[in-house]
């Protein structure tokens, strides 16, 4: 398969896994909406999560539990932020945001039920025989998620925007390192700690591929197609937001982009021919249009 076609197949078996959970509750308003939340969507960090599971010889089913959590995870992620008190989005994939669709407050506990939903599979004996490896993967998840991670790079992020200064390059780099890069780095490593490996080794690969995602979303919102990338663009401008763009100037982002995308290839060079499909990951978040 060519690595789009990888990526679309990736894709299409965590939305199967995705939507046979959420079958399985009741139905309700909050089950709609969190159906709704989940289609869609790249799913590059659980395609991280299945190669980096094929890598460590971690069987595709078992892989597919952590994949589906982090994507359940990361649509939690989208339907906050897409609240009026955050981002005040009305579009995410091309479709209406949750709360648009219904209300805030189905949206709010819709994606309430979408993190939990992400902690309850990684639960499940299907994940791992080991309920040492199920734990791990929890308590990494929360760690990356949480006030230490995705959480605070998002609190940053509000923060920055009412303390009347723009950021610095380090201080962005320091912020998306949680707000995006927290969760490229757990679906990285996920597949080594099911496989018994050590995940550092992928470390400094997820640390560099989050970045360069983040600085590709940068450029995306001065430079790409609304219609194509499915949501609003053009937002950081309008709020006078320090980007990498704004830093860097738009060709100095992308230059900085293609070095963290050879610095990502250079981490995986232990692995050898086998991480082929992890390099051209690192290479499709700087190419892609949406």
């Amino acid at each position: 398969m060519t690595f789009q076609q990888a990526l679309t197949h990736a894709a299409t078996g965590i939305e199967a896994r995705l939507m046979a959970a959420v079958a399985t509750l009741p139905a309700s308003a909050v089950h709609d909406a969190m159906a709704h939340a989940l289609t869609g969507g790249k799913r590059l960090r659980g395609f991280l999560v299945l190669e980096s599971a094929a890598l460590h010889g971690v069987a595709e089913a078992r892989a597919m539990q952590a994949a589906a959590a982090i994507e359940a995870l990361h649509a939690y992620s989208l339907v906050h932020d897409d609240l009026p008190a955050m981002d005040d989005d009305d579009l995410r994939r091309g479709r209406p945001t949750v709360h648009r669709q219904w209300d805030e407050a189905t949206a709010i506990l819709a994606g309430d039920a979408l993190q939990t939903l992400a902690f309850a599979l990684l639960a499940e004996e299907a994940t791992h025989p080991d309920p040492t490896v199920r734990i791990t993967l929890v308590a990494s998840l929360a760690q990356a998620s949480g006030a230490a991670g995705m959480v605070l790079g998002q609190a940053q992020d509000i923060a920055a925007e009412s303390a009347g200064r723009p950021l610095t390059l380090e201080e962005i780099t320091a912020l998306q390192a949680g707000k995006t890069g927290a969760l490229i780095g757990w679906a990285a490593q996920a597949g080594a700690v099911m496989g018994g490996a050590d995940p550092s080794r992928l470390g400094r690969y997820a640390a560099a591929l989050g970045l360069a995602f983040q600085i590709a979303d940068d450029i995306l919102d001065v430079a790409g197609d609304a219609d194509l990338a499915g949501k609003r663009l053009r937002k950081d401008a309008g709020r006078h937001k320090a980007t990498f763009v704004s830093l860097l100037g738009l060709e100095g982002a992308r230059a900085r982009a293609a070095e963290l995308v050879a610095e990502a290839e250079a981490a995986l060079a232990p692995y050898g021919a086998d991480a082929e499909r992890l390099r051209q990951a690192a290479r499709f978040v700087i190419a892609r249009d949406m």
